[in-house]
């Protein structure tokens, strides 16, 4: 898959997404060492904590399915405003990625995405190392 087919995913998950408060739609797709891609939307509640990112969605349904090497991620809003996942998400996805997972970051038609590493996005990750 391409990255432009990888944003292409997570753009189209958004028409699925709940978001009746903030109305930004996010979409996450999430591509598996093996080539297996996974997405999700985000969905808000009334009670905005407890509230699911789309990276969260993502990464829980990709896990759910026994995947736990991840190679790359690309997110995207309905603004495509070049939205990089929060920093809640960007601990999640340190939780079950190396530093180096690509994240591509959509632009809009016709732009480029931004690319970055999870590590350069989230430096001094807080690990179970750290933890000890």
């Amino acid at each position: 898959m391409t990255e432009h087919e990888l944003i292409t995913a997570a753009r189209d998950v958004q028409d699925r997404a709940h978001v009746p408060y903030s109305e930004y739609r996010v979409g996450a797709a999430l591509e598996t060492t093996d080539g297996e891609v996974f997405v999700g939307c985000n969905l808000e509640n009334a009670n905005f904590s407890n509230s699911l990112h789309a990276e969260e969605v993502a990464i829980a349904e990709a896990v759910k399915n026994g995947h736990r090497e991840f190679a790359r991620l690309a997110v995207s809003s309905g603004r495509r405003d070049g939205v990089t996942p929060c920093g809640m998400c960007r601990q999640t996805l340190a939780e079950f990625c190396d530093d180096d997972l690509v994240v591509y970051c959509d632009e809009g038609e016709g732009e480029e995405p931004t690319e970055y590493a999870l590590g350069e996005l989230l430096p001094n990750t807080i690990t179970q190392e750290t933890l000890e």
